[in-house]
């Protein structure tokens, strides 16, 4: 019904960017942890009425994206 998480394709070029120092040679505990900048709220209105939930209006404007 819904979801709530990282964007994975603003995650990517990070990833890339660790793989390429780990492949330099770097070890891989001494790279930093990165948090994701931005959330994504994705809600599917199909799921919900298929199961009888009822979704607050107050969370449909804040989704990033509603799939009806």
């Amino acid at each position: 019904m819904m979801s709530y998480g990282p964007d994975l394709a603003e995650m990517a070029p990070r990833a890339a960017a660790f793989v390429d120092k780990i492949l330099k040679g770097a070890k891989p505990g001494d790279l930093p942890l990165e948090a994701p900048v931005r959330w994504h709220l994705i809600v599917n209105l199909n799921t919900a009425r298929a199961v009888g939930v009822a979704i607050p209006p107050q969370i449909l404007l804040r989704a990033d994206q509603v799939i009806e």
